[in-house]
């Protein structure tokens, strides 16, 4: 069996974006500090949410929005325990992660094989047939685009506007912008809470477009995935669209090779993803010196306010 690269190229973009979403709002949560573990619990939550109201409601558009929201509500609970109870951020992030696929779980009882409205296509039929352009580049949903140009504009708000050069400070130095009169707490609460909203998207993407079903422990790493990006990123978002075309690239030729009946067992296919991941993550971190280069000094530690 000769597998297409087209319909590989086209795969490996959908089977990414979840994973694209959920790795940016990690990333700018990072760079401001503070280290969610939670990522996993934030998008099942994405996933569930967005998967009830798109079956109820009939609406891709409020789907997303509840997904978003969903993701949102479970960072909230992990900012007020690590900024304002000053929790451990670790041990806060790992249960979130346990606490986010037991609600998600409850949640979704009976909704498995539900019916939802399919997602429209924002391009016209017309292009999207356009031989390989048309799939690769304009046959897929909004979202997809939205994902890709959250890219550039993380990027640029990051490292060109005032209030990307607020969230660095506080990632590198809490005291120091605090003593500049930055709300580092509001600041870090705020990009909680948007990364939460990204990883929601991302479940919501998962479950609406990817799947198109509720199955309860569907997104079977895909945040442990995002987390381990943004270290392979080196906490640069362009590297992250990078590693997640990467991720995605290997999924979509594990699941290929498995419909080509390629004699290699079907579990270690199915794990290559994350053992690539593993791999790429020592080979990142055997450089010491680039890694330290690029994390937040102050990634990880608890900000008291004593002025």
């Amino acid at each position: 069996m000769i597998i297409d690269p087209v319909t590989l190229i086209v795969a490996l973009i959908t089977i990414s974006t979840p994973v694209l979403l959920a790795a940016l709002g990690e990333l700018v949560v990072e760079k401001s500090g503070v280290l969610n573990l939670g990522v996993e619990g934030m998008m099942i939550m994405g996933a569930v949410c967005g998967f009830v109201v798109a079956h109820h409601s009939g609406s891709p558009t409020l789907a997303f929005i509840a997904g978003m929201a969903g993701g949102a509500c479970l960072s909230v609970i992990f900012a007020v325990l690590t900024q304002f109870l000053m929790s451990n951020q670790v041990a806060t992030g790992l249960a979130l992660t346990l606490f986010g696929l037991g609600l998600a779980a409850l949640l979704g009882v009976g909704y498995e094989g539900q019916p939802i409205p399919e997602v429209a296509k924002p391009l016209p039929e017309v292009l999207r047939t356009i031989p390989v352009i048309g799939p690769i580049l304009l046959g897929h949903d909004l979202v997809t685009y939205l994902a890709v140009a959250a890219v550039f504009a993380i990027a640029y708000v990051l490292k060109h506007t005032r209030i990307g050069l607020i969230i660095r400070a506080v990632g590198e130095s809490h005291d120091a912008a605090h003593a500049l009169g930055y709300k580092v707490i509001r600041i870090r609460f705020a990009a909680i809470v948007f990364g939460g909203a990204m990883a929601g998207l991302g479940g919501a993407f998962l479950s609406i477009v990817y799947v198109e079903n509720w199955v309860q422990g569907m997104t079977a790493g895909a945040g442990w995935i995002a987390l381990a990006l943004v270290v392979f990123a080196g906490w640069k978002s362009g590297r992250v669209l990078f590693g997640a075309w990467l991720f995605g690239g290997i999924a979509a030729l594990q699941l290929r090779l498995q419909a080509a009946e390629v004699s290699v067992p079907v579990a270690l296919l199915d794990a290559s993803p994350y053992i690539v991941t593993i791999i790429v993550l020592v080979i990142m971190s055997s450089d010491r010196a680039k890694t330290a280069i690029n994390a937040p000094a102050a990634l990880g530690k608890t900000f008291h306010a004593t002025g």
